[in-house]
């Protein structure tokens, strides 16, 4: 199966940051998105760990539709009820004890950085402003998120890095223990990286970093932008250290929309001790509309049968992943991930890989380390798991003749 021919035009007048497919959308349908032709591609990108209850979900469409009969925008100088009933729903489901509600991800990850700075300056240790991430962390766009990140491709060409940001190697626990000292604020890391290879932090380092950060006075912030509200089959993915590795704030997004843009930054009451009134704020955070679709898409993601569902589908996928990368030597040399952030290193360029599965009709994410991501909403079913695998074989199939071919005899 070929790419569709209805191939959208370039435009001329958009900013150009993106390397796009040949594709365009008209309509989306569950895990399914379709051309203007009416080609259907089955969908395990998911707007990458957006679109977690799948396209067009009805009760999403109606929270949008109701709310844009009401009112869409006031501020956050007045009270905003859905946010109200948004931030309970999710303190209730979480370690934390407050949220301030934002439009992106990145967005989060700003607050939660001001948030751990904040905190120590109002202890009276303003030294105290050092933010300790990983290699192969992905944060977000702005400035202080990138330095966060310290991906050097990211970096490049934005000026110098930015003060109070140290970068470690990835599970380095001995290099973790040294870089504290007296002007750590927190560490930063994603329980589960997406951009960065689909590395699954295991539970004993969920709590070892929670011991460390009590131990030396310093907060734990998770990233659980692409792992949380359900994506590894537990609401978020810190609940799998069973209540020893929780963090003192944490950023969501993504799926919390369900599509629509909004994010949280999370908190228990103490890290947040220095968020006074005055100290952040967002003119669209919070919005009316965006918290209608909020609380319609977390009513959803806490139900326990869609969890069970994820770790349903999630079983069977990494059953079929290791049947693939048995038959496939020459494309497929590690399957990685948690739940449905599932990560396929590759020995085949993943670019050129995700090419071969756009052929099949089958959409996947690219992902750092050569991967290739499946992030397939969290609705998908059983017959659409068997599909994807069917898909991705042929796929394969593709990408090891070619490699073989490529052998000289």
């Amino acid at each position: 199966m070929a790419e569709s021919t209805t191939a959208p035009v370039p435009s001329d007048h958009i900013m150009g940051v993106y390397a796009r497919a040949p594709l365009a959308f008209e309509r989306g349908e569950g895990s399914r998105l379709y051309t203007a032709d009416g080609e259907a591609y089955l969908d395990c990108m998911a707007g990458i760990a957006v679109t977690a209850l799948g396209h067009n979900h009805p009760k999403l469409v109606q929270a949008v539709k109701d709310q844009a009969d009401k009112l869409w925008h006031t501020s956050n100088i007045f009270r905003i009820p859905n946010q109200e009933k948004l931030a309970k729903l999710l303190t209730e489901n979480t370690f934390a004890d407050v949220c301030f509600f934002t439009n992106s991800g990145t967005e989060a990850i700003e607050c939660a950085i001001k948030t751990a700075r904040k905190y120590h300056w109002a202890k009276g240790n303003p030294e105290k402003i050092d933010i300790i991430g990983f290699e192969g962390s992905f944060h977000g766009r702005t400035l202080a998120a990138v330095n966060a990140s310290g991906n050097a491709s990211y970096l490049e060409g934005f000026g110098p890095p930015m003060p109070g940001f140290v970068h470690l190697p990835y599970g380095d626990h001995e290099a973790l223990k040294a870089a504290i000292g007296p002007t750590t604020a927190a560490i930063i890391i994603e329980p589960v990286q997406g951009e960065g290879g689909a590395r699954s932090l295991p539970v004993s380092c969920l709590r070892g970093l929670r011991e460390l950060c009590d131990e030396h006075g310093i907060l734990l912030i998770y990233d659980e932008i692409q792992c949380g509200l359900g994506r590894t089959g537990k609401l978020f993915a810190y609940e799998w250290a069973d209540g020893a590795g929780e963090p003192d704030i944490m950023a969501v997004a993504k799926a919390l929309g369900g599509g629509f843009p909004v994010g949280a930054c999370l908190a228990t009451a103490e890290a947040a001790r220095g968020m006074t009134p005055g100290s952040h704020g967002s003119t669209y955070g919070g919005n009316p509309l965006a918290m209608a679709v909020g609380v319609a898409s977390v009513e959803e993601l806490v139900k326990p049968e869609l969890l069970e569902h994820v770790r349903e589908v999630a079983g069977y996928f990494s059953q079929q992943l290791s049947g693939l990368k048995d038959r496939f030597p020459d494309v497929v040399e590690d399957i990685r991930g948690k739940g449905l952030l599932i990560g396929v290193k590759l020995k085949t360029p993943n670019r050129e890989f995700m090419q071969l599965a756009r052929d099949q009709h089958l959409l996947i994410a690219g992902g750092g380390d050569n991967c290739v991501r499946l992030l397939p909403p969290l609705t998908l079913s059983l017959d659409e798991a068997r599909e994807a695998i069917e898909r991705l074989e042929r796929a394969c199939g593709v990408a090891q003749a070619r490699s073989r071919a490529a052998v000289p005899a």
